[in-house]
């Protein structure tokens, strides 16, 4: 950057780079970037959302079958704990089979999507909520596999954040690519 008060052809505004020269090859690579951060800008986002719907649309069809669900137990106690005893372990497997149900509903057809986040959003902190709740059988003498599988639930936890966020209004934006630096001495 030039010096304030400079003048000439040297001077630069601060908010402005000077163009570098770019090279045919380089600029055939800025616009493959380019035109692959499109179209996984366009796709990427509906996809995550339809994955996350197949899963919770799985999960919640499993658990409308007694024993079907690896989560059947866990899901009973953990409802049962939040709930202070008021909903019994039957109940809770069934009325969560729904919720997870309705949630990939949402998810996979795109419609009542707000609603399906707020109460993805709910769904999801009772999903982690054995972390607090029951630390000890999943996590006792190293990671049992049902601390396996409370904890991949992170991963759901992401997605959902991000399919909220683009439900929202978020929208991806390209970066201007970073000036090539000099390797680390």
């Amino acid at each position: 950057m030039a010096p304030t008060g400079s003048t000439g052809p040297a001077a630069s505004s601060p908010s402005t780079p000077a163009p570098a020269a770019e090279g045919p090859r380089r600029a055939a690579a800025r616009r493959l970037r380019e035109g692959l951060c499109e179209r996984l800008a366009d796709w990427s986002v509906p996809a995550l959302r339809v994955a996350l719907g197949l899963v919770f649309l799985g999960f919640g069809v499993l658990k409308f079958f007694p024993g079907a669900s690896p989560a059947e137990h866990i899901v009973r106690r953990t409802v049962e704990a939040l709930t202070f005893g008021l909903v019994d372990g039957t109940a809770a497997v069934v009325l969560t089979a729904v919720v997870e149900t309705s949630v990939g509903l949402a998810l996979l057809t795109g419609r009542a999507l707000r609603a399906g986040l707020v109460v993805l959003a709910v769904t999801l902190a009772g999903v982690l909520s054995p972390v607090a709740l029951f630390p000890g059988d999943l996590f006792g003498d190293g990671m049992t596999l049902m601390g396996q599988y409370v904890l991949k639930d992170v991963v759901l936890v992401a997605a959902a954040g991000v399919v909220a966020a683009a439900t929202l209004g978020a929208r991806f934006t390209l970066a201007a690519a970073e000036p090539a630096r000099a390797p680390a001495a």
